[in-house]
């Protein structure tokens, strides 16, 4: 028998000794943000700019804010997820800086530099977080808003479709809200919102869903009429990729859903069943619509469209290729030779400039986050917590997976964003308010359990005078 040493649950129990670890891994992240903000100015203009310092104080407030939050709020949290947020949100801050040199070095009629306004961003998806942490207490509470949030989830991936193409269109995706020079991408949201609605509605209805009415080739396929769901949510991710002719959100909802169910039923059946449906729904959408036809005839041959729409892969190829192993050093490539490097492709740039141990490097810090996730999944006490850290964990991972995929030519373009890494402000902040969902569900699941009294025995019951 196994000691409490050895006991996963026991370790997980164990009061709170992670403050140290967090502040260190925190601050390691900053000073690798500082650092390498400054090797761009050196390398590009010669000289530190004067913001240098101003940025430095900020970015070090921005974490030592939400750390005592977290220490405060969610001590029990696991101590890796936060800093390796904080690594990719300063490198991608890094990466956006040197991209806004070499603009202003080509005298590109681009006169906005997007970095300060990134750290905007930042900025407010780190007071959401610290909001959410502060008002959600307990996650399992969202559960009884599960439907009101599949509406609002439903309602803001609806909305850029019912929107003229004037206010919603942006590359020929209507994915986008723009007014007065502000834009909002309501999907990222609402991806949040339907990733607690899956887990709430498969803890409900698992036990019906793992029913097997008949095997077939060593598959136990489910009833016929429990396809309902996998068929609604194949439904939904269609009218995306129709009305508003976005692949990424179209993809990333409905394997996110595919996989809860796998993971909430333990039945393959429904992966097979999943990548059927979308199979077949992506082969339709080819033959009938031309914009996703274009995107997998680039994505076939990017070459033989260097001209026109496979321009940007192209590019990103030849970036990722003059990277090499070790890369060109920050602010020694030219990243800016892609369009739009600052969102869709900064993983190009970053593979150009850091190389390929560069690019592995950063991946592997996602690999960190998701496992941390998996393993809160793994531990926490409650069902729906299971689910959820999950389906919050595998939507990162997902994402990411596509949006590298299309940027090195394994997968179409999707017009995904790199969560924490890319130029977006609805991205940055939707994903800080994923990422406090999950440190919140951590710190339930490392909490040491309240201990139940133990049961009266019954020679120990006081005596009862009962009258009739």
């Amino acid at each position: 028998m196994s000691g409490p040493a050895t006991d996963p649950r026991a370790q997980a129990a164990a009061p709170p000794k992670r403050r140290g670890t967090e502040a260190a891994l925190l601050g390691f992240a900053v000073l690798i943000t500082v650092v390498a903000q400054c090797i761009v100015d050196l390398t590009i203009t010669g000289s530190l700019r004067p913001e240098m310092a101003a940025f430095s104080a900020w970015i070090t407030a921005l974490w030592v804010v939400a750390h005592f939050v977290v220490r405060r709020w969610a001590p029990y949290a696991d101590p890796l997820l936060l800093p390796c947020v904080a690594l990719l949100v300063g490198l991608g801050l890094t990466v956006i800086h040197r991209l806004d040199l070499a603009a202003e070095q080509l005298d590109s009629t681009i006169t906005r530099e997007d970095a300060p306004v990134q750290l905007v961003w930042a900025t407010l998806g780190v007071a959401l977080f610290v909001a959410f942490l502060v008002v959600v207490r307990d996650h399992r509470t969202l559960s009884r808003y599960a439907y009101t949030l599949a509406l609002v989830g439903m309602a803001l991936l609806a909305l850029p479709a019912l929107l003229p193409s004037s206010i919603s269109e942006v590359n020929g995706a209507k994915i986008w809200i723009r007014v007065a020079g502000f834009s909002i991408q309501p999907g990222e949201f609402a991806k949040i919102c339907l990733v607690v609605f899956f887990a709430a509605y498969l803890v409900d209805k698992r036990d019906v869903l793992a029913l097997a009415s008949r095997r077939v080739m060593g598959l136990e396929l489910p009833r016929g009429r429990d396809l309902g769901p996998v068929l609604l949510a194949w439904v939904l991710s269609i009218l995306v990729l129709v009305f508003e002719r976005d692949l990424g959100s179209s993809l990333l909802l409905f394997g996110i859903f595919v996989v809860m169910l796998y993971i909430a039923t333990e039945r393959s059946s429904w992966l097979l069943i999943g990548v059927g449906l979308f199979a077949g729904g992506a082969l339709i959408a080819y033959q009938i619509f031309g914009h996703v036809q274009q995107r997998v005839d680039t994505w076939l041959d990017p070459f033989a469209y260097r001209d026109g729409a496979g321009y940007q892969l192209v590019q990103s190829l030849f970036g990722l290729g003059t990277g090499g192993l070790f890369g060109a050093g920050l602010g020694g490539g030219r990243p800016d030779q892609v369009p739009v490097a600052k969102s869709d492709f900064i993983a190009s740039a970053i593979g150009e400039e850091l190389g390929l141990f560069g690019l592995v490097a950063v991946i592997i810090v996602y690999l960190v986050l998701v496992e941390r996730g998996l393993r809160t999944s793994l531990i926490v006490r409650d069902a729906f917590g299971k689910l959820l850290a999950a389906g919050l964990a595998f939507a990162v991972a997902w994402q990411v997976f596509v949006v590298l995929g299309g940027v090195t030519g394994l997968l179409p373009l999707t017009g995904l964003t790199t969560p924490f890494l890319a130029y977006g402000g609805s991205s940055l902040v939707a994903n800080f308010v994923l990422v406090a969902l999950l440190v919140r569900i951590s710190d339930a699941a490392r909490r040491p359990a309240t201990p139940h009294a133990a049961p009266q025995r019954l020679g120990d019951a006081p005596t009862e005078v009962v009258t009739q």
